[in-house]
């Protein structure tokens, strides 16, 4: 316990610390509003007496949006820093919140949501580009931090949802300006620190050094890239299974009540949460390989067992399977991130935009699959692409280089 308790003192001991909880904080308010958009849905389609392939279309919008562009704004920052980043994407956000809450045209919902997800894909790669920086020797335990900000934004946005705008109409959805106004506060460290690391490394460090070596060949990079590729794939099947369809597995199987689905998707939600905090660190002292092997291929057991076993089994393979999985991507990031260490920006966007690009095109597709053979069939199905990461035994050894 006071190793624990040593170690603890330690982290939070760092410098940079208190920039650390600052993105994480701007991680989870940016979330949270980016959670809205989807929340709104039906209240929106009432409003506007939009049919489902409008709902599409606009989410089709938003997701190019929040994805696509990030390897883009990634790149654009990479080559030309900006200390007002963060700043500057959320003032996008707050944008496409007044024009979502009071536009009642179709176009107009359009380039709402466009300009949200144009704030997430400004947000995402350069805050995981300022962690990077700020974590200095500990970076997986700061991208461990920065994320489970997000994770626990997105999950309590639709709950303010329902309180705030539901009850009332679509207007509401102005107040969360509110949250936007706390994400700039919140940002305003960051932006102070980040602006002083700049200015510090103008004046230490000389162009050739900036341009640092990359630790593998050309060859090899790109290899281990597509490596990654494949194992995002297995990850985000997976986890697009569970939080898009649990509910209805659970309700189809089980004949538990909608509320006490929800009881256990919390439970899974927590599990995601808590990995994502482990995983970081771990990969810290023993290597970002060994995390992604064992996260990966280590879910196997808990979801090939999960659609053979009773309800209380099942909630708790659920929770071991999101724990054990969600630790893969700090480290699947920082991975990346290492491979080349001058492209932060948009390495971090591309594999954000990507792992949002395969949840979304796997939930679509998982959709479809249930309605065809039935929502057990999806579990079943799906138990199987964790094995997938049995590829990360081809990925190069980084800690050893």
């Amino acid at each position: 316990m006071s190793t624990l308790v040593s170690k603890i003192r330690r982290l939070t001991a760092m410098p940079t610390f208190s920039v650390l909880l600052a993105l994480s904080a701007s991680h989870c308010l940016n979330d949270l509003l980016q959670s809205v958009i989807t929340a709104v849905y039906p209240m929106l389609k009432a409003d506007l007496s939009l049919n489902f392939a409008q709902i599409g279309l606009i989410t089709l919008i938003y997701q190019l949006a929040a994805s696509i562009f990030q390897p883009v704004v990634g790149y654009a920052f990479d080559r030309r820093p900006f200390a007002y980043s963060l700043p500057a994407g959320m003032c996008c956000t707050s944008i496409g919140i007044i024009l979502f809450s009071y536009c009642n045209t179709l176009p107009g919902i359009l380039l709402a949501v466009f300009m949200v997800g144009i704030g997430s894909a400004t947000l995402h790669p350069e805050a995981s580009r300022i962690t990077s920086l700020a974590g200095r020797e500990r970076r997986g335990f700061a991208q461990s931090v920065f994320q489970v900000g997000g994770n626990f934004g997105g999950s309590i946005g639709p709950l303010l949802v329902a309180v705030i705008v539901s009850p009332r109409d679509r207007h509401y959805v102005m107040w969360f300006l509110v949250i936007a106004a706390l994400c700039f506060a919140a940002m305003h460290p960051i932006c102070r620190w980040y602006k002083n690391y700049l200015r510090e490394l103008k004046a230490t460090v000389s162009k050739e050094e900036r341009h640092a070596s990359l630790p593998l060949s050309k060859g090899m990079t790109v290899f281990a890239i597509c490596i990654i590729v494949v194992l995002i794939f297995s990850k985000y099947i997976y986890m697009a299974s569970l939080s898009s369809y649990y509910t209805f597995y659970l309700i189809d199987k089980f004949g538990v009540s909608v509320s006490a689905s929800q009881i256990f998707l919390f439970i899974f939600v927590v599990s995601t949460a808590a990995g994502t905090l482990v995983g970081g660190p771990v990969g810290d002292r023993y290597g970002r390989k060994l995390v992604i092997w064992v996260s990966i291929l280590g879910t196997a057991p808990f979801s090939l067992l999960m659609p053979h076993v009773g309800l209380a089994m099942t909630a708790v393979l659920s929770f071991c399977a999101g724990f054990t999985l969600s630790s893969a991507f700090p480290a699947i990031l920082l991975y990346a991130q290492e491979l080349l260490p001058t492209k932060l920006g948009m390495i971090s966007g591309l594999f954000f935009g990507f792992a949002f690009g395969v949840g979304g095109i796997a939930s679509a597709i998982l959709g479809d699959f249930a309605d065809i053979y039935g929502i057990e069939a999806v579990y079943r199905f799906c138990a199987y692409t964790p094995l997938l990461g049995i590829v990360a035994v081809f990925l190069p050894d980084l800690k050893k280089r």
